[in-house]
């Protein structure tokens, strides 16, 4: 990789923890708890109980509505209102949001790609940033067809439905499509917020058809709560160390391997839940790639400590 490259990609890593450290805190006080959701129901589940319809039904039949057409802001508003006053709704929400949004604002990535649409609200508030810097594309992938139906429906209200898209299917069959039709080639910013066992295979999928390249950016959500260790050691380990463990087994078993010679450079932002619970959102950029012949990928690289000094877990304030 061309020396200006790197020093591109160190600086906007730079540039990111200098800004997120404005926009996270672990600390209660932190937490905004006028904009808290309302308590998921004990004994209940938190989804796909027909939630995500009365939503919908919920923002179609506000007395705001002829505000909100052509409008993510005001349509992020109704979906956060229904959260905080009527049931809760697994959303990324404003604390993360904020997060993801100086990502996307630092980086400006042309195309984006989100695993895990939900009902849209990601894709609405995220989707506006992007265009706002100048991306062109951002695609979200849905497995669930009910879901994807509201997310569409409030994406199109939102006036966004020329920059976002949204593709209904499983995520390793979508990435594949989006691969095997040449609909995207690279991906300048993948957000992952899927069910959380498939971080890693979707991020190796990509990886796997060429679509993470130096300069990519990968953002992972719930990482603390409910817990990712097994993505969370993927994006920190060392190009040696990710081809130790296929040697010996440890990632055989799927059908994909991924490309352990790229090299990331991670760090995991504190943040909240709208349920008002700690959580983490890891950053990662991809900085380069080790050829396969180097004993020590990270040579070229001085300026990132070799992962076998350093903590296993990594904090954007250690």
């Amino acid at each position: 990789m061309p020396a200006s490259t790197h020093q591109f990609e160190l600086n906007t890593m730079e540039s990111l923890k200098k800004n997120l450290r404005m926009v996270s805190s672990a600390e209660p006080s932190a937490f905004d708890r006028a904009s808290k959701y309302v308590a998921k129901e004990p004994g209940k589940g938190f989804f796909n109980d027909g939630r995500e319809q009365d939503l919908l039904n919920y923002v179609l039949a506000h007395p705001s509505l002829p505000n909100m057409r052509g409008s993510p802001e005001a349509v992020i508003a109704a979906i956060d209102e229904y959260g905080r006053t009527t049931k809760f709704l697994m959303n990324i929400g404003s604390h993360k949001g904020d997060i993801v949004t100086e990502v996307i604002t630092t980086c400006r990535p042309e195309i984006v790609v989100e695993i895990g649409g939900y009902v849209g609200y990601s894709a609405i508030l995220f989707g506006n940033v992007v265009r706002r810097v100048g991306g062109k594309r951002y695609i979200s992938i849905e497995e669930n067809p009910s879901f994807a139906a509201v997310s569409t429906k409030l994406i199109e209200l939102a006036g966004l439905d020329d920059i976002v898209t949204v593709v209904v299917g499983p995520s390793d069959t979508m990435l594949r499509h989006l691969y095997e039709t040449k609909a995207v080639r690279t991906i300048d910013l993948l957000f992952l917020d899927h069910l959380k066992p498939l971080y890693t295979r979707d991020l190796r999928h990509c990886e796997n058809f060429g679509m993470i390249r130096p300069g990519t950016t990968l953002v992972a959500d719930d990482v603390i709560q409910p817990g990712n260790p097994q993505y969370l050691a993927y994006v920190r380990a060392t190009p040696l160390e990710k081809k130790a463990r296929m040697k010996s087994g440890i990632l055989n078993g799927e059908e994909i391997g991924g490309d352990p010679t790229l090299i990331y450079e991670s760090r995991m932002i504190h943040t909240f839940h709208m349920s008002g619970v700690p959580d983490g959102i890891e950053v990662t950029i991809c900085t380069g790639r080790a050829p396969n012949k180097e004993s020590r990928p990270w040579h070229a690289y001085s300026e990132l400590q070799d992962t076998t000094t350093r903590p296993s877990k990594i904090d954007l304030y250690n």
